[in-house]
């Protein structure tokens, strides 16, 4: 993938704006005494996490998500101090077929509960203010996800963040597999970020972390797919640990499409 790099400074500031507007949580709005569903629009999301049978995770239907009362448990849950919806992934857990590594992980829906299946004409964007409270090497917190259009099951782009700080942005080189990685930026553990992963113009991603935008051309291989969005916590480690993984806290995720 062609990468350019444009430096924004008012894109944290606008990310943030988009956060309060769509009515998400922000640090400082969010009710420490509800369900995550009382502060966020999950209203568009399905949550899969790493327990059930092997090779088929439980998933959460948006629906038992929804509202202040909603569904929550050790996995997925508000952090009783500041409101954070908080995602928790062990080493140890229920994967899918196609992955060894656990999750606790949204994935897009539409609000009439169907799986989200969108073209990459137009526009669309996840956006996020968030924290990893912990992770043992490397987590995935936000994706783009190829759904039909052909056998792949394959992301299109996988945003990391790893234990030393470091961001990473991995962009895989077709659907076949294979990917690229670029470092896009650094953030202590437990400090507070943003990010927004963008479509426009069916054939750009751009990536917007902290205020300062990359961008990446999809290879035309992507075309015949349509995609969706995920965020949470899918770690990228294993081991036969329960206590060792990965947790991360979202202040805010809105989804947009036009």
């Amino acid at each position: 993938m062609i990468r350019t790099r444009v430096l924004a400074t008012a894109t944290v500031a606008a990310t943030v704006a988009v956060v309060t507007v769509l009515g998400t949580s922000s640090a400082g709005a969010a009710d420490p005494k509800v369900a995550p569903g009382g502060n966020f629009d999950l209203s568009v999301w399905q949550l899969q996490e790493p327990v059930g049978s092997p090779g088929s995770p439980t998933t959460i239907s948006s629906s038992r998500l929804q509202g202040s009362n909603g569904y929550q448990d050790s996995y997925f849950y508000t952090d009783t101090r500041d409101g954070a919806m908080t995602f928790w992934a062990p080493e140890k857990g229920v994967t899918t077929p196609n992955s060894k590594y656990a999750r606790s992980e949204l994935r897009e829906m539409n609000r009439n509960g169907g799986a989200a299946d969108w073209s990459l004409s137009g526009s669309h964007r996840l956006s996020a203010t968030l924290r990893v409270v912990s992770v043992t090497s490397n987590v995935c917190v936000g994706q783009i996800h190829l759904g039909s259009g052909g056998s792949s099951t394959k992301p299109l782009v996988e945003l990391y963040y790893r234990s030393n700080g470091d961001i990473v942005v991995g962009t895989e080189n077709s659907p076949a597999g294979g990917q690229t990685l670029h470092t896009v930026g650094n953030v202590s553990i437990g400090k507070t970020w943003t990010y927004a992963i963008a479509v426009s113009g069916g054939n750009t991603i751009s990536l917007t972390v902290n205020g300062s935008t990359t961008r990446y051309t999809i290879p035309s291989s992507f075309f015949p797919y349509k995609q969706y969005f995920k965020a949470g916590s899918y770690n990228q480690s294993s081991s036969d640990s329960t206590t060792k993984g990965a947790r991360v806290a979202f202040y805010g995720l809105t989804v947009s499409h036009g």
